[in-house]
């Protein structure tokens, strides 16, 4: 089961990697965006631009948090700490919602740390650092 939890920590940090430089594209739409409101000389055109620039930009921060919360808990899942297990099973779930590569994620983080053998290695995790 550590080789099953190692690689849910890895899929959790490329996740991780993956959804943070998505959230940078985005940033990076917002940013063309805002040069269109800059040399936009019409009024429809800059309200248009402004909308899609928020919409973009609050995406882009949202993906760029999720991801780095995921590459996060992935470096801690293989670090084994305890927290990590919780903190992955919740974005798991989370991430069960994102078709089609989060569902995959999320059902594998979920059926790897909601089994008997996978709450094992963190409670010997847990009791070696009691020590």
């Amino acid at each position: 089961m550590n080789a099953h939890v190692d690689f849910v920590g890895v899929l959790f940090i490329v996740w991780g990697l993956l959804t943070t430089l998505i959230g940078v594209s985005t940033l990076a739409l917002g940013v063309g965006a805002v040069a269109v409101i800059v040399t936009s000389q019409s009024g429809g055109g800059q309200v248009a631009a402004g909308l899609t620039a928020g919409f973009f930009l609050v995406l882009a921060v949202i993906a760029m948090m999720w991801g780095i919360v995921h590459a996060v808990v992935g470096v801690a899942l293989r670090q084994r700490r305890v927290w990590a297990r919780l903190a992955a099973l919740v974005l798991g779930s989370g991430d069960l919602v994102l078709l089609p590569f989060g569902t995959a994620l999320g059902s594998y983080a979920l059926w790897t740390l909601l089994t008997e053998r996978g709450k094992a290695v963190f409670a010997e995790s847990a009791a070696s650092s009691v020590d």
